[in-house]
């Protein structure tokens, strides 16, 4: 039995790192299922899913801090006016956009731009945790009222 829990846990913890990545997918779903499955305790489930989303979006962070070494590239994903409008809406709105994280198309490139920008460490891992565990934990409420 603690092999499947275990296996349940590590399912939703590396769903919702993925999906906290610019991987286009979702860990909603798995959590949910996991919530109406009725056998693994509330907290355990929003543990698992919060901190595997929250490390997905330090990842975004990271490549954020070391992107621009390859900006001058041919490859560079991102055309130069589209990093400076994202750059400029960040310095608009600041870190406290890192709110938003959890909100799906541009929660994960605002945790990327977060990186570029110099973002400290503390504060957005502050920010992006209060919005991780505030939208796992508004969707728990949703599904289990």
């Amino acid at each position: 039995m603690l092999s499947l829990a275990l296996a349940a846990h590590a399912g939703l913890f590396l769903s919702a790192f993925a999906a906290a990545t610019l991987l286009p997918l979702q860990s909603e779903a798995v959590l949910v299922g996991l919530l109406l499955g009725d056998q693994y305790p509330l907290w355990s489930l929003l543990l698992a899913a919060s901190l595997g989303n929250v490390l997905g979006s330090l990842v975004n962070w990271l490549l954020g801090r070391g992107i621009e070494r390859w900006h001058g590239s041919r490859w560079f994903p991102v055309s130069d006016a589209a990093l400076e409008k994202a750059q400029r809406h960040y310095r608009r709105f600041g870190c406290w956009s890192l709110l938003l994280s959890w909100a799906p198309v541009i929660g994960d490139p605002l945790t990327l731009i977060a990186g570029v920008m110099r973002e400290p460490l503390w504060r957005f891992l502050l920010l992006v945790t209060v919005a991780k565990v505030g939208r796992y934990a508004v969707l728990a409420w949703l599904t289990l009222v």
